[in-house]
C-alpha cells in the first residue's frame, strides 16, 4: 500500500499532523491506498457534519476495530461484533463514490483515531471538479 519509499496513508496522515510533508504527496497516497469502509444497513457508513456527507474509511483493521469498538460501547452493545466492510482504492471512492452522492461528500479516515484522523473534503484538487464545493461556476 505505501509508495516507493515505504509510506502509508497513515504515516502521512501523521506528516501533515506534525505540518510537514506534501499535501500532493497525502492525497496521491489516499488515492494509491486500500480504505476500509464499513457497511451501515446495506450501503458505505457515512456521517453527515458541516453541510458535508463523509464517508468514514480506515487505513486497516486494527482502525476500523477501534471505530468498531467505540461504536459498539456508544450504542450499549457488547464489543467484538462482526462488522462487515468494503475494501476500495482511495481513487475509486474520490473518483466514482464521491461525486455519486447527492450531496456534497468527502473522505473522513481513521475517525476513531483523535491523533490520527484526517479530513478530505470535497474542494478542487481531492475530488473531481464536478464534486468539488469550491469549483468556479458551480450551480
Amino acid at each position: 500500500m505505501g509508495t516507493g519509499t515505504g509510506a502509508t496513508l497513515a504515516d502521512r496522515i501523521a506528516e501533515r499532523r506534525a505540518g510537514v510533508g506534501d499535501p500532493r504527496a497525502l492525497v496521491g497516497e489516499l488515492r494509491r491506498a486500500l480504505i476500509l469502509v464499513p457497511y451501515d444497513g446495506g450501503g458505505l457508513w457515512t456521517a453527515s457534519f458541516g453541510g458535508v456527507r463523509w464517508i468514514c474509511g480506515f487505513t486497516d483493521e486494527q482502525a476500523l476495530a477501534r471505530f468498531a469498538q467505540a461504536r459498539d460501547a456508544g450504542d450499549g452493545r457488547e464489543t467484538g461484533r462482526s462488522w462487515e466492510f468494503a475494501e476500495l482504492r482511495g481513487a475509486r471512492l474520490l473518483d466514482e463514490i464521491v461525486p455519486s452522492v447527492s450531496e456534497p461528500a468527502g473522505l473522513a479516515v481513521n475517525i476513531a483515531d483523535p491523533d490520527g484522523a484526517m479530513l478530505f473534503p470535497p474542494v478542487t484538487g481531492i475530488v473531481p471538479d464536478a464534486a468539488a464545493v469550491d469549483e468556479s461556476g458551480r450551480d
